[in-house]
């Protein structure tokens, strides 16, 4: 699906969320590659489950091309510097929903890009009939936990001991969900 471009500017900086495109395959996959490396926030450490170019491609077009999935971009001066990721599941007893995911590179933290990323799908969302938004959050990114839930998120459940981070420990991810009515 492709949503009309929209600018914000937010605590100095310019910017656009807009729908990805097939030419920015190349920046995308190399934006992800330093996002993964920046943060243990995400499930990835860098270079792992790496998408080419052809690979960002091939997800542009079937998300471009499927009314339940919605790709975006956020940029500053023609830079794309975060992106989020709307993915609906095609089996029947799922078809209501769609997950939600989003990154957005360090440098960038604090200009509401992941908020307006944010709220662009969950409009998004509320306008083409999706029912439900779920997403995956590391229970020590309180920052994001706060954002979901002042967006009426709520925690599903919890996977206890879920990932292993750099300091060796073990830490439980939180399902979150937003269900419309």
């Amino acid at each position: 699906m492709i949503i009309n471009k929209r600018e914000f500017y937010v605590n100095g900086l310019n910017y656009i969320i807009r729908s990805a495109t097939l030419k920015d395959a190349k920046d995308l996959s190399e934006l992800r590659l330093q996002i993964d490396g920046e943060t243990e926030n995400l499930d990835r450490e860098k270079g792992e489950a790496f998408i080419d170019i052809p690979g960002f491609e091939q997800i542009i077009k079937t998300d471009t091309e499927n009314p339940r999935n919605l790709f975006l971009v956020a940029v500053v001066h023609d830079r794309i510097v975060g992106f989020s990721r709307c993915e609906g599941i095609y089996l029947n007893r799922f078809s209501h929903k769609v997950e939600f995911g989003v990154c957005v590179l360090k440098d960038f933290w604090g200009y509401g890009i992941g908020k307006n990323l944010l709220k662009e799908s969950v409009s998004w969302a509320d306008s083409n009939g999706i029912k439900k938004i779920t997403l995956n959050v590391l229970e020590t990114n309180d920052k994001a936990i706060e954002l979901y839930k002042r967006f009426g998120f709520e925690v599903e459940g919890i996977l206890k001991n879920d990932r292993i981070l750099s300091d060796g420990k073990y830490y439980n991810t939180i399902i979150m969900g937003r269900f419309y009515e």
